[in-house]
């Protein structure tokens, strides 16, 4: 395991640094061009004051995923030669951490939504730094699905921590409700503003999450449609109705189906991050097409919003304690 992580880990780091020193997208239209890397989408976001979308684009597609990788390489190249590494135990506790914040496949996936849904707008180019991401995607991907707790503590010569001092079950519960219920309160928004304007001409043309998947099925792709649909309504909803159910359930001391919502859980922690998708094809088309007056495309007030949904469904993940439901109160 230690020679697949630490090769993996080294291959998506050389993957990483081949993205961000090419050209990642192209987008021409009535004779304008445009071009973006990776780190200059994130700086058009940055100059058209989404900060916001720009900070967070910037974290979870390199700055979380590259710590990871340079963390395990710091604990594992040692391990290869015979030596303890120093620190071990905050920086596997830092890697566990940031697990589940990294999005760079849910990026990936963006991107090729985003190129499809403007493909029969304009022009599009691929650069090399696309393919150079694809594969740093991939090998981050085979990296993180190595992973494994037990043995990494055991390779380092680390004691695993022991389970975390929860406060009362009533703490618990109260914080995952609120956090559940600040994120309905944002899904409002997220769905009824629109996520982003297209502005040909002179002429704006909001449009909602909703519309966009109408549009993209009246174009004919089905596929993209059922994505967004399913990534940016269905997902979100299903993964507040569970956590909600599971709250309910502990808050109600039902001792009953423990294996069933233990398994709702578990679904909630997969499906979550990928809600994400809408708000990073926001983010590449906002960063991709600024053509000026002929063509340009703005962010919603629902993309921050949306955005605020999936970031606060995760902490309720995080925050509801799975003991509770195996609590014979």
């Amino acid at each position: 395991m230690t020679q697949k992580l630490v090769a993996f880990s080294v291959a998506a780091l050389i993957f990483m640094v081949a993205a961000l020193c090419f050209k990642f997208l192209s987008f021409s239209a009535n004779g304008q061009y445009h071009a973006i890397n990776i780190i200059s989408s994130i700086e058009v976001l940055a100059e058209n004051n989404y900060l916001v979308l720009a900070m967070l684009q910037s974290a979870v597609i390199l700055l979380l995923p590259v710590t990871i990788l340079f963390c395990l390489l710091y604990l594992l190249v040692p391990v290869l030669f015979g030596k303890k590494p120093k620190y071990a135990a905050v920086l596997l506790k830092t890697i566990f951490a940031l697990r589940p914040w990294t999005m760079v496949e849910i990026f990936l996936v963006a991107v090729l939504v985003s190129l499809v849904k403007i493909m029969s707008m304009a022009d599009i180019g691929i650069g090399i730094s696309f393919y150079a991401y694809a594969l740093f995607a991939v090998c981050m991907t085979c990296t993180l699905m190595y992973l494994d707790k037990h043995q990494l503590y055991l390779l380092t010569s680390c004691e695993m921590p022991d389970a975390p001092k929860r406060h009362s079950s009533s703490h618990s519960i109260q914080t995952t409700w609120a956090l559940l219920v600040t994120s309905m309160l944002f899904y409002i928004p997220a769905n009824t503003l629109p996520i982003m304007h297209t502005d040909i001409l002179g002429d704006d043309q909001p449009s909602t999450i909703i519309g966009g998947v109408i549009t993209l099925w009246k174009m004919g792709s089905y596929p993209i449609a059922a994505i967004i649909f399913i990534a940016s309504v269905v997902v979100p909803v299903a993964k507040l109705s569970i956590l909600c159910w599971l709250n309910y359930s502990v808050q109600s001391r039902y001792t009953g189906r423990k294996k069933t919502r233990m398994i709702g859980y578990r679904l909630t922690e997969f499906i979550g991050r990928w809600s994400m998708i809408d708000v990073f094809v926001v983010a590449i088309l906002v960063s991709l097409i600024q053509l000026g007056n002929i063509m340009s495309i703005y962010p919603g007030y629902a993309a921050l919003a949306f955005c605020a949904v999936v970031i606060l469904t995760m902490m309720a993940a995080i925050s509801f304690d799975t003991t509770l439901i195996w609590s014979d109160r």
